[in-house]
């Protein structure tokens, strides 16, 4: 049974940090990629960054190019996020595809791409105040 189970999010200020964890289970993540992604309220979910499971190559969004950093260790995978601002306040989710496609982290990384991830999080609220 493929789960995943996001944690870490939390109030910060403008310039901070946050690290967020995403806990698979039911499946090995050196098969799929795994995406984050986030939702501010009234907008649609938004591609920030991916991790393929077959060469670990990361792609990442331009709004969080040079701040994000997505990572991954055994069944845990991470998302590093620095100099933080407002416009980064959302629910944060990580999501697999239905299978071993490695090729959904392009889209990610146009910051689109959620359709084709099939399991998700419940997600995690990040607020930056300014």
């Amino acid at each position: 049974q493929v789960q995943l189970v996001e944690s870490g999010g939390g109030l910060v200020q403008s310039g901070g940090s946050l690290r967020l964890s995403c806990a698979a289970s039911g499946f090995s993540l050196d098969d799929v990629p795994i995406g984050w992604f986030r939702q501010a309220p009234g907008m649609g979910r938004e591609g920030v960054a991916c991790i393929r499971g077959r060469d670990g190559s990361t792609y990442y969004a331009d709004a969080v190019k040079g701040r994000f950093t997505i990572s991954r260790d055994k069944n845990m995978v991470y998302l590093e996020m620095n100099n933080l601002e407002p416009e980064d306040t959302a629910v944060y989710y990580c999501a697999r595809p239905p299978g071993p496609w490695q090729n959904v982290c392009t889209a990610v990384a146009e910051g689109r791409g959620a359709a084709n991830f099939a399991y998700w999080g419940q997600g995690t609220q990040v607020t930056v105040s300014s």
